[in-house]
């Protein structure tokens, strides 16, 4: 089955690294623009010229934009539609936390940030995209979500709960725009190679406690994402839509991962399981 993208334009959320970097290259490989977008505009620049030098296909340009910035992301979305006059899709790949640790001594601040940042700025974007889209005949957005989103992961703080949201999210607009022929799916990554996730592949008992998880033998690569993302933007996935899929090598069969021994040096045994020290 070849995927084609030729001559369609697609705005890509957090393309200067990672899973939206990878999504980006996915696009331009199989003949679609990629409109990078994020907080970093020197780590966008950086992308955009090593995905212009190092692959056929489309182009890619960037435009720096914070999506828990609605203004921001309006113009981000009418710069990618502008491009050449209409927005076919969506990767969007912005989002993290802010905070880890016991949920009785999280910082609310950070908390909230985080919240804003998964959940607020995925309203944002599908608001804006979806109008163009609408506007456009159709589309197809990409969320990525996580693994974190079904499977609990203790101390992760507000990161599984608004990426569950971040899912509902999808589904919702799934539901409200498919009679506008615009389709929503989000990913469920599993443990990937990326610079956010860094720290875990250097700590033995983390990464070692992820493999105990995992049914298959290896971590996920960016490209697994990738390849996913761009069958889903695709004609070839026209009649998926409202799905969350998992690309985690069959983690999510298991559990969580745990992170006590991570944990452990700053809250004690006891902190771990909610005690406060008055």
């Amino acid at each position: 089955m070849e995927l084609s993208l030729k001559d369609r334009t697609y705005l890509v959320t957090g393309g200067g690294s990672g899973i939206g970097k990878g999504a980006a290259a996915a696009i331009v490989a199989a003949g679609g623009n990629a409109l990078l977008i994020g907080r970093n505009a020197d780590k966008l620049s950086a992308a955009a010229d090593e995905l212009n030098a190092g692959l056929a296909g489309g182009e890619v340009r960037y435009e720096p934009a914070d999506v828990t910035n609605e203004d921001e992301v309006r113009r981000a979305v009418d710069a990618a539609t502008a491009w050449h006059g209409r927005l076919h899709g969506v990767v969007h790949s912005a989002g993290g936390s802010l905070t880890i640790g016991p949920i009785t001594q999280i910082d609310s601040e950070l908390w909230r940030q985080t919240v804003d940042l998964n959940v607020n700025g995925t309203m944002y974007l599908i608001k804006h995209a979806g109008r163009e889209m609408v506007r456009g005949g159709g589309g197809s957005f990409v969320g990525i979500s996580s693994i974190a989103s079904t499977n609990t992961h203790r101390w992760f703080g507000a990161y599984g709960v608004s990426k569950a949201a971040f899912d509902h999210l999808i589904k919702l607009a799934a539901d409200e725009l498919g009679p506008s022929s615009v389709r929503f799916n989000s990913i469920r990554p599993g443990l990937t190679r990326t610079e956010m996730v860094g720290p875990v592949f250097e700590l033995p008992a983390a990464s070692e406690d992820y493999k105990a998880c995992t049914p298959m033998p290896r971590f996920g690569e960016v490209e697994d994402i990738a390849n996913l993302a761009a069958f889903l933007l695709s004609d070839a996935a026209g009649w998926i839509t409202g799905q969350s899929i998992g690309v985690d090598g069959g983690h999510s069969l298991r559990r969580g991962p745990d992170i006590s021994a991570m944990l452990e040096p700053l809250y004690g045994v006891d902190g771990l399981r909610g005690v406060v020290a008055e």
